[in-house]
């Protein structure tokens, strides 16, 4: 028989263990429903990415990035990819640059040239890089246009990267953002985190659930420079997408409206009816760099390209004519996710 003051001193450890567990266990389970949220400066434009885990990794997420800028920002005077467009032979392409290189020579090829990284040269010349340009004549755009095109770069198996002049140069802008994306998911991936969603400058890449157990929800501005509303409103559990649009990136030339967006086929800045296009891919950095070729390519061929590529979807947003109203295509996949 247990004595009395010996089985209440076995009762009360029995309750003070069972109480810690339990504390213990509500801490685990409420840190593991809790939702981080990190923001900052990323490639001169803003991030947001949410998502649920027990530790915050802003630190690691903001080191890879500066990483990923250090290796691949034109516009980053110490970064591998200024090196090469230095001219710099010594240097070799890391995985980053190898990858930005082959994904930007298949979709250049799918899009007959409207995708391609060694446009800079045309921006400038229009006026919308780092360097002011002034309106040039044809000569002089035919004189640049020799060093832009995929088929003036070589990229070699040790990572060697050849030119074909001095003058060509690589800048992954229109693609770059998506890939810092699909990174960064990959790294919260790692972790064991399926809720998320990671946002760089407008390309996103969600996986799972939101802070209300829902799908996450995604608006899509109203191709307007001064309107400030959604055009529709995507839910999804699973999603890598981006957006490209010229209504809010343009200068006045002679009385009319210069877009922002310049054809490499042609030299010039693109000239259709496309006011913004949505790319819904296998990853952000896909869809990132159909978007920006898809601007240059026009509704009627975008749409071709849309039907002839598996795992494309996206929305088309155009003008009509010459008034302020605008139509809109969209793939079936697309229409899915819509909120209706």
């Amino acid at each position: 028989m247990i004595p009395i003051r010996n089985f209440k001193g076995w009762l009360a450890a029995v309750i003070f263990l069972t109480a810690f567990i339990i504390i213990r266990l509500t801490g685990v389970m409420e840190k593991e429903e809790t939702y981080c949220k990190n923001e900052g400066l990323a490639f001169s434009t803003l991030y947001h990415i949410t998502y649920r885990s027990s530790t915050d990794y802003r630190d690691s997420i903001e080191l890879l990035l500066k990483r990923f800028d250090s290796s691949v920002s034109p516009f980053n005077p110490a970064s591998l990819v200024t090196a090469i467009n230095n001219g710099d032979t010594a240097v070799r392409a890391d995985e980053w640059v190898k990858t930005l290189i082959e994904r930007s020579s298949l979709i250049s090829r799918a899009t007959g040239g409207a995708f391609d990284p060694t446009v800079s040269p045309l921006i400038n010349l229009w006026g919308f890089g780092y360097e002011k340009g002034l309106h040039p004549d044809k000569a002089t755009i035919d004189a640049v246009m020799e060093h832009v095109g995929m088929e003036n770069i070589t990229l070699y198996p040790d990572g060697r990267v050849e030119k074909s002049s001095p003058s060509v140069t690589l800048n992954f802008s229109a693609i770059a953002k998506g890939y810092a994306v699909d990174l960064t998911a990959g790294f919260l991936r790692s972790k064991g985190i399926t809720d998320y969603m990671v946002e760089i400058g407008g390309e996103i890449a969600a996986s799972g659930l939101n802070p209300e157990g829902k799908k996450w929800s995604v608006g899509i501005d109203v191709p307007s420079d001064t309107a400030s509303s959604f055009q529709h409103i995507i839910r999804a559990g699973n999603l890598a997408m981006a957006t490209s649009g010229n209504y809010r990136n343009y200068k006045t030339v002679d009385g009319r409206k210069v877009w922002h967006t310049i054809d490499p086929r042609t030299g010039e800045p693109a000239r259709n009816a496309l006011l913004s296009a949505t790319v819904i891919a296998r990853d952000c950095m896909t869809a990132d760099a159909y978007a920006t070729a898809f601007m240059v390519l026009g509704p009627e061929e975008s749409r071709r390209i849309l039907s002839a590529t598996p795992g494309l979807e996206a929305l088309l947003i155009y003008a009509v004519g010459d008034t302020a109203a605008f139509g809109e295509y969209m793939t079936d996949g697309f229409k899915n996710l819509v909120e209706k």
